[in-house]
């Protein structure tokens, strides 16, 4: 698919094709979408199948459907730095093993969002377990980079956990009783029903020195469900400035601003304009939503590190030589949890969190680093 020609008078700025990663648009740096369909596990939380045939350590082939990426025996992406951005990960089906520098752990997954504030530097390992030894492991993410201003590059690192059930979701029904579901990661909702009832629903807080954290920033992120058939007019943005793209990632069809949309697409809308979406295909229609004030500051990026001037990546690289930014507190170089561990955090602090409904406190060894050899 090629970039669509658009009219001018239309709220539909421009649409292009996805690639990996998904283009992004100022204060978000990265958006990578991860759909593996990963078979049954061989008892050590890897896949029952053959590596045969792929570039471990750098397999991003989706030979059979899914990737090793930079994982060995477990799937996943094994300790690597950051510093100045954060990362936003949502996980829609499947598991996450985090541990970080900080000495933070976590298994989180089923809806749940991981927000780290990288600031002045952290490394952490993300790892996919596959704990399902009879049937097939699906998993599905995405990860957001959304910038720091220079203000907050170096801002100490911080975790956060979004656990699925406190995550507001809203489901709006159109005139045919058709249903639209947003939940809503960042960014306050005002919309209208379909019977024209007005709905606010207000996020979680994010980390403190975020971007998203600054109230003028008009950032958001949320997920669309579509039934086939159902309309709903995503409502303008409240920001002076603000930037919006919508992420078309799985469905048939769609028409945005009576615009047609028939493969899935990158869209940039005009922000300040409310749009009429419709599914017009026969199967759910999904997307992602990024948007916000730009931080309009000079990016200069090296890999994992984002800063603003070339000095000041040069001195990144030379501390994280020198530092490790702390070092890496753990044994292993792909660590994962225990097989019958549950979702659970681990901060920095020591404090222990379950999501709304676990059981109290943690079992008995929960967040420890399972020998998977």
């Amino acid at each position: 698919m090629t970039t669509a020609a658009v009219d001018v008078t239309s709220p539909v700025l421009q649409v292009r094709p996805l690639g990996f990663p998904w283009e992004t648009i100022d204060p978000f740096l990265f958006c990578a979408y991860h759909d593996d369909a990963y078979p049954a596990g061989n008892g050590r939380m890897g896949p029952a199948a053959t590596l045969a045939g792929r570039n471990i350590g750098q397999d991003f082939s989706r030979k059979d459907g899914w990737s090793m990426y930079h994982g060995s025996s477990v799937p996943g992406f094994p300790p690597h730095p950051h510093r100045g951005f954060e990362t936003v990960t949502l996980v829609r089906k499947g598991l996450i093993d985090h541990a970080d520098s900080l000495g933070a752990t976590a298994r989180f997954g089923g809806g749940d969002v991981q927000w780290l504030t990288a600031g002045r530097g952290v490394v952490h390992s993300e790892m996919f377990p596959l704990l399902d030894d009879t049937a097939p492991n699906p998993l599905e993410l995405f990860q957001i980079w959304l910038n720091l201003p220079a203000r907050s590059k170096m801002a100490d690192p911080h975790f956060t956990m979004l656990w699925s059930a406190d995550i507001p979701r809203l489901t709006l029904r159109d005139a045919s009783g058709r249903a639209t579901e947003v939940a809503v990661v960042a960014g306050r909702l005002l919309a209208l029903g379909g019977a024209g009832e007005s709905n606010d629903i207000t996020p979680l807080p994010p980390p403190p020195d975020s971007w998203a954290a600054q109230p003028d920033s008009d950032v958001a992120i949320w997920t669309l469900q579509m039934e086939p058939g159902a309309s709903w007019t995503l409502p303008a943005a409240t920001g002076q400035g603000t930037r919006r793209k919508l992420y078309f990632f799985k469905g048939e069809s769609v028409s945005l601003g009576g615009q047609p949309i028939s493969a899935q697409a990158a869209i940039e809308l005009r922000a300040s304009d409310a749009v009429a979406i419709s599914n017009t295909g026969t199967s759910m229609a999904e997307f992602l939503l990024l948007q916000g004030r730009p931080i309009a500051e000079p990016v200069v990026q090296y890999g994992p590190f984002v800063m603003n001037t070339q000095g000041e990546i040069a001195q990144t690289i030379g501390e994280y030589r020198r530092t490790q930014f702390g070092g890496w507190p753990f044994d292993s170089e792909a660590p994962v949890h225990r097989p019958d561990d549950g979702r659970f955090a681990r901060h920095p602090d020591g404090r222990h969190e379950l999501p709304p409904g676990g059981a109290v406190g943690l079992s008995p060894g929960q967040g420890k680093l399972f020998d998977k050899r």
